[in-house]
């Protein structure tokens, strides 16, 4: 995808919005990108990829237990698509006590580990001048996102939420882009299904990520596995639930699931829910 591709295919409120961002972009090359193929990180990437070309930006995936083999395969085909270099790096934040806690903060200590290991190891060997990840303007006004306290720490740009792009703007543009995740719903990490105050630990997040990925082959839009000890609680979309009536697709998702170390398998009729345990812990403080 060039340059030129790109701002031909932007119009009207997409080509303004693309155009704030653009200008608070100007002057950061070489740039890093916290990037992981979804929408967010994808369009910030795009577009600093149309500001400053393909060789002053650098998209930056993070690789550990808490990140889905699925997801990692994806960010590397919409990097590609976009035209982007992209580069992987370890994080460890399964070391750190506090992230394993898994309290109502894990997600700064997660955040926290990935931007120190950016500033320590990746901007150092790359000659970066800045770094950015792809907050937008609806993130910013949630309760449940303590690692934006982590990027403001380390100084790291949030040009989507300071040019006001909320979600909604944010996927127009990856559609007037044609970014194959322009309409991909969010993904948060594993970690995100283990409920605040259980242990988070790799054989968790393995058994989530097995789970899950039958949920995908499976075809649904959207799922998560919530890991409650013994009991796989399955979170699909409303709409999608009672595809569960059919019994060879239950049967293969409950083979799959049990395979993947879980004695019991729910499904949740209340569907699919955004940082549902954070929420919670918020709103009991509240």
């Amino acid at each position: 995808m060039t340059q030129g591709t790109m701002s031909s295919r932007l119009d009207g409120r997409e080509r303004a919005d693309a155009d704030a961002v653009a200008g608070l972009l100007a002057g950061t090359a070489p740039l890093g990108v916290a990037f992981s193929g979804g929408v967010d990180s994808a369009v910030l990437l795009a577009l600093a990829v149309r500001t400053l070309g393909a060789d002053g930006v650098l998209a930056l995936l993070a690789v550990s237990p808490s990140l889905a083999a699925d997801e990692r395969a994806d960010a590397h085909r919409v990097a590609g698509h976009i035209g982007a270099h992209l580069v992987e790096f370890r994080t460890f934040e399964g070391e750190n006590p506090a992230y394993r806690a898994n309290g109502a903060d894990r997600c700064f200590h997660c955040k926290d580990e990935l931007f120190t290991r950016i500033s320590a190891d990746v901007a150092r060997h790359h000659g970066l001048r800045a770094v950015a990840y792809g907050e937008n303007a609806d993130d910013v006004l949630r309760p449940d996102r303590p690692g934006a306290r982590a990027a403001t720490a380390h100084r790291v740009l949030r040009p989507l939420a300071e040019a006001g792009l909320t979600k909604e703007r944010v996927r127009a543009i990856a559609r007037a882009l044609d970014l194959p995740c322009s309409d991909k719903p969010a993904a948060p990490c594993l970690a995100s299904r283990i409920p605040h105050g259980h242990e988070v630990t790799p054989a968790k997040l393995a058994q989530i990520e097995q789970a899950e990925h039958a949920l995908r082959v499976a075809g649904f839009s959207d799922w998560r596995v919530r890991h409650h000890g013994d009991i796989a609680r399955i979170e699909v979309p409303v709409a999608e639930i009672a595809r569960f009536a059919d019994a060879a697709l239950r049967g293969e998702v409950l083979r799959a699931v049990r395979a993947a170390g879980f004695r019991h398998v729910t499904v949740d009729l209340a569907g699919i829910m955004s940082g549902a345990f954070t929420l919670e812990v918020i709103s009991r403080r509240a």
